[in-house]
C-alpha cells in the first residue's frame, strides 16, 4: 500500500461472515489498485474477525479495526470515514459485489469532470447466490448542472445507490454526518448533491445483494431499522413520529447548510414544500429490490465473469 493512497474504501461490518469474503475478493481484485481498505468491525460475534485478520495478513492495503462494542451502523459508517486518508472515498458493503473495473471507471470519471462530486455505475440487484434478479435504469437527474433540479429529483424519484459511489472526500467533510432517523441515507445523499452533480458510469459494475439477513430485510419496521442504525434510538424518546419529523428536517437543514445562491435555496424550499404537501406518488416508496425486472436481455449477464474471485463458478 502506498503511503498516501488516492482512494480510501471504508467497509463497516457487523456479523457479516456469510458474504464478507466474497466482497473482499471483489474489492481486492479491482483493476484500479491505488487504494486503502479500512474495515471497521462493529463488535461482531460471528466469524467476521477471523476473516478480516486473514485477509489483512495477505494484503497490506487492508487496515482492520475492531470496535469493543456495537455502536450501530450509522456511527460505524461515520467512524470508518474518519479513519480514511484518501482524497477520494467510497463506502463498501460487506455483502455486495463489485465488477473489476468499478473503481477505475469511477475514479476516471471524477478526474475527467472536476465539477462532479460523486461517481457511481450501473447496477443490478443479485440474490444470495450472486445471480442477477433486477437490473434497472437510473432515473434520477443528479447529473443536472442545477442544484434545485438535482434536489427535486432526489425528493420525488425512487433512489439509486448513490451512497455507495466514489466521492470527493473534501465534499463529504462539508456535509452533516450520516444520521439514524428514518431514511437518513436519502437526506445524506440529498445534501451531497447540493454541492455538485453526480456522474453515472454507464457500464453494469455494481451488484447489490438482496438476502433475508440484509439489514433492511431483517428490520422491517421503521423503529427497528433506526435502532439498527443506532442502538440509542431504542429508548422512549425516539417514537416513530419523531423519526419521521427528523427525516423531513434533514432535508430542510441540508438546504440551509449547502453553498447555494438565494434563488437556488428558495427553489429547493419550494420543491420540499411541494413534496410535503403532495400525495405520495405511486412507486415513490418502493424498494428497488421489489421492482419487476427491466431490460430482460441484461438478465443474462454473468456476475461470475465480471467479479474477481468468482472465476470458474459459471457452469
Amino acid at each position: 500500500m502506498t503511503a498516501h493512497p488516492r482512494l480510501s474504501i471504508g467497509l463497516p461490518v457487523h456479523n457479516g461472515e456469510e458474504y464478507l469474503a466474497e466482497s473482499l475478493d471483489a474489492l481486492l481484485g479491482q483493476t484500479y489498485e491505488d487504494f486503502e481498505l479500512v474495515i471497521s468491525d462493529n463488535a461482531s460475534t460471528d466469524g467476521t474477525q477471523g476473516i478480516c485478520r486473514r485477509y489483512a495478513a495477505r494484503d497490506s492495503r487492508i487496515r482492520y479495526i475492531r470496535l469493543p462494542r456495537n455502536i450501530g451502523a450509522a456511527p460505524n459508517h461515520n467512524y470508518v470515514f474518519t479513519e480514511c486518508r484518501g482524497e477520494l472515498f467510497k463506502w463498501a458493503s460487506h455483502d455486495d459485489l463489485y465488477a473489476r473495473d468499478l473503481l477505475r471507471g469511477c475514479v476516471s470519471a471524477l478526474d475527467e469532470r472536476p465539477e462532479v462530486v460523486l461517481a457511481h455505475a450501473g447496477q443490478a440487484v443479485i440474490d444470495g447466490d450472486g445471480k442477477v434478479k433486477v437490473p434497472y435504469e437510473y432515473g434520477l437527474a443528479t447529473d443536472s448542472p442545477r442544484a434545485p433540479e438535482r434536489f427535486r429529483s432526489l425528493l420525488f424519484e425512487p433512489g439509486g445507490d448513490d451512497f455507495y459511489g466514489v466521492m470527493r472526500a473534501s465534499v463529504l467533510r462539508r456535509v452533516k454526518p450520516h444520521d439514524s432517523y428514518h431514511h437518513a441515507d436519502r437526506t445524506f445523499v440529498a445534501e451531497i448533491t447540493l454541492h455538485g452533480p453526480f456522474h453515472q458510469v454507464p457500464e453494469l459494475l455494481y451488484f447489490r445483494r438482496d438476502h433475508p439477513t440484509r439489514a433492511e430485510r431483517a428490520n422491517p419496521s421503521k423503529r427497528s431499522r433506526c435502532v439498527n442504525l443506532d442502538p440509542r434510538r431504542a429508548g422512549p424518546l425516539h417514537p416513530t413520529p419523531r423519526l419521521l419529523a427528523e427525516y423531513v428536517w434533514g432535508f430542510a437543514s441540508a438546504i440551509g447548510r449547502a453553498p447555494l445562491s438565494s434563488a437556488d435555496r428558495r427553489a429547493c424550499h419550494r420543491h420540499l414544500a411541494a413534496w410535503l404537501t403532495s400525495r405520495i406518488r405511486p412507486g415513490a416508496g418502493e424498494r428497488v429490490e421489489d421492482r419487476a425486472p427491466l431490460a430482460p436481455d441484461r438478465l443474462t449477464v454473468s456476475v461470475d465473469d465480471l467479479v474477481a474471485g468468482r472465476e470458474g463458478r459459471r457452469a
